[in-house]
């Protein structure tokens, strides 16, 4: 009766436990796969950010140009 306990704990540890292991995190990495909604959204407003930035430096650059013609030269 021993010997059968140490057999089926050792098919236990080394097939059933690595199985659900692998079976686990194969769900995690398939659920992760993908962006959540707020991530979604924090990408958006960042991409929105950005854009307003970009309007912004160029509207300093073309006020620059206008006022100071040799800026570029100087930087």
């Amino acid at each position: 009766m021993e010997g059968m306990t140490y057999t089926l704990l050792i098919i236990l540890l080394t097939v059933v436990v690595p199985l659900a292991l692998i079976l686990h995190y194969i769900t995690k990495w398939k659920e992760a796969k993908g962006l959540s909604a707020e991530d979604e959204q924090m990408l958006e407003d960042i991409w929105q950010d950005a854009k307003r930035m970009e309007s912004r430096v160029n509207a300093l650059e073309t006020i620059l140009d206008d006022e100071v013609p040799e800026w570029r030269k100087r930087v």
